[in-house]
């Protein structure tokens, strides 16, 4: 599996799988499980091999000079959430906020960053869409 599809398929999985944790109160051992591992391997991926994506040459001004600090505020919430959850299901707590109040800030985060990539796409005309969805979705985009 190439890196664009890893990156794509855990971008795409830990949404549905935050909201399924959301959904289901933390008690469903499997989601929790699942959303902790694969936020995990997501920030695993981007400190690896460092971001997929730049902010194109379209984005300017403070937009552009913001955008990777706020990729990176994504990623660092999204990793401490996942392991907020993993200690959770183990009968552990982290210091800090509680799992339920990053969960909720996490899809906060979530809402803005899709409607700044849908502005980006539709107004700017950049492509972000195409950079994060499979191929075969890019007829309708």
């Amino acid at each position: 599996m190439t890196r664009r599809r890893a990156t794509i398929l855990l971008h795409w999985l830990v949404l549905v799988l935050l909201l399924l944790v959301l959904a289901s109160g933390r008690e469903t051992a499997l989601f929790t499980a699942a959303f902790g591992l694969s936020g995990l391997a997501m920030g695993a991926l981007a400190l690896a091999f460092g971001r997929m994506n730049g902010p194109g040459p379209k984005l300017t001004g403070p937009f552009r000079q913001a955008h990777p600090w706020l990729n990176r505020g994504m990623y660092l919430l999204l990793v401490w959430t996942s392991l907020s959850t993993l200690a959770l299901s183990f009968g552990a707590a982290l210091p800090g906020p509680d799992t339920h109040a990053l969960l909720v800030a996490l899809v906060a985060a979530t809402a803005l960053h899709a409607l700044f990539n849908l502005w980006r796409h539709m107004a700017l005309m950049d492509g972000a869409l195409h950079r994060i969805t499979p191929r075969s979705l890019h007829g309708m985009l």
